[in-house]
């Protein structure tokens, strides 16, 4: 129930003040007068919150409870209180529940009241909630959307997973690096100051290790700001376009579309499953594909479909995608089995994007692997060949 700040006075004339739940403001006066007291001033309590969108996870969980308690016949006031008293939720998750029931106390509809804590849930959640209200199906439509959001959130952790190694690897990389330049490299310094001439790449192996064992704090503050500076740099439209447009290019990108193909699949089949028009489905969809140079395509597939052009049609152009898409939502529209086949296409591509990942991760670990090697043969060529040059000089003088 919503929580209302009050002000009220008893019997004797005292003025008391707190906090209360009610189903409404006139509940709460009913209650006090029963138990003697006046109330003066009451008001419900906002609940400001740092507003963030919910994990895939979150979104998962919370979907699977609202369709799983509705369908068993508890009404929506009640469902999100019970969602929202969860002991496994966090504060936050907490917070936006209750402040969903509050506003449909008050008579919102639960998408109104999603849309206003935008970006907590997502488009796809919103539009979906809105065209279930319609038809009153809010259960099924939260289990399907428990479904999707479930899939994405296994697809995602199993990113997570899949560069831990690479992580790993890098941060070994970085250590290996660190003491070779800062503890042992100098320790061959004595050595090497003795020797009339060094190789050049002894001596830019030495001027390195020199300025990491002495300036090491200028190389950490120009390390914080590249990696500050950069996540702006790469954050603006023209660059993050021109980035996502590499993705799509070469041997990378015929992994990267099969992930896209994969998300904007799975969406569209939600959305559309959902009784939402194809035209609002695609506007939605794009939005979840991740990537900015695949989304500008599609203000000329809109125009398209809204000029009447089939789906299939429209999306075979879009440079991004894998051809099973466009090819597989043609026999859908031909044979006017567009749902299944949505979802069928959906499931296939989901397969292929899991083993896409697979490859994209398997081909950063030797990469990484070689850069390591690379860099720790460079440091053992650059330290022998000035003791080999002294022996060979010796020997020769011999």
């Amino acid at each position: 129930m919503p929580e209302y700040k009050y002000k009220a006075q008893d019997q004797n004339g005292k003025i008391v003040r707190g906090r209360s739940d009610a189903p409404d403001a006139a509940a709460l006066q009913k209650r006090f007068h029963e138990e003697g007291l006046t109330l003066l001033e009451v008001s419900p309590v906002v609940r400001r919150i740092a507003l963030k969108q919910l994990k895939k996870g979150q979104l998962a969980d919370f979907a699977r409870q609202l369709g799983t308690l509705t369908k068993a016949g508890v009404s929506l006031v009640k469902t999100l209180e019970i969602i929202a008293h969860d002991e496994s939720i966090g504060t936050y998750e907490r917070d936006i529940y209750l402040k969903l029931r509050d506003r449909i106390v008050q008579g919102i509809s639960l998408s109104a009241a999603m849309e206003e804590l935008d970006p907590a849930f997502p488009p796809l959640f919103v539009f979906m909630m809105r065209a279930t209200e319609q038809t009153g199906n809010i259960d099924d439509t939260a289990l399907r959307l428990a479904k999707h959001y479930t899939e994405e959130n296994e697809l995602e952790q199993q990113v997570k997973s899949s560069l831990t190694y690479p992580k790993i690897l890098g941060v070994l990389i970085v250590v290996v690096i660190a003491i070779l330049f800062g503890y042992v490299l100098p320790q061959f310094e004595d050595l090497f100051a003795g020797m009339p001439s060094l190789p050049l790449p002894t001596r830019i192996l030495m001027a390195i290790s020199n300025f990491v064992a002495t300036r090491w704090y200028i190389i950490l503050i120009v390390a914080a700001l590249v990696i500050i500076f950069g996540k702006i740099f790469i954050r603006l439209p023209a660059i993050r376009y021109q980035i996502d447009k590499i993705k799509c290019m070469g041997r990378w990108g015929k992994l990267t579309k099969v992930i896209y193909s994969a998300r904007f699949a799975r969406t569209l089949s939600s959305l559309y499953a959902g009784g939402i028009p194809i035209y609002s489905c695609i506007d939605i969809a794009k939005s979840t594909i991740g990537n900015s140079y695949i989304e500008a395509q599609f203000d000329e597939v809109l125009k398209r479909v809204s000029g009447g052009s089939s789906v299939s049609d429209s999306l075979r152009d879009v440079n991004g995608f894998v051809q099973k898409l466009s090819s597989s939502i043609r026999i859908g529209e031909e044979t006017g089995m567009l749902a299944p086949m949505l979802e069928s296409v959906a499931n296939d591509l989901d397969f292929y994007s899991r083993q896409a990942l697979v490859k994209l991760t398997s081909y950063i670990e030797p990469v990484m692997i070689v850069v390591m090697a690379a860099i720790v043969g460079f440091v053992i060529i650059a330290v022998i060949q000035p003791i080999y040059n002294s022996y060979a000089t010796i020997g020769a003088g011999t």
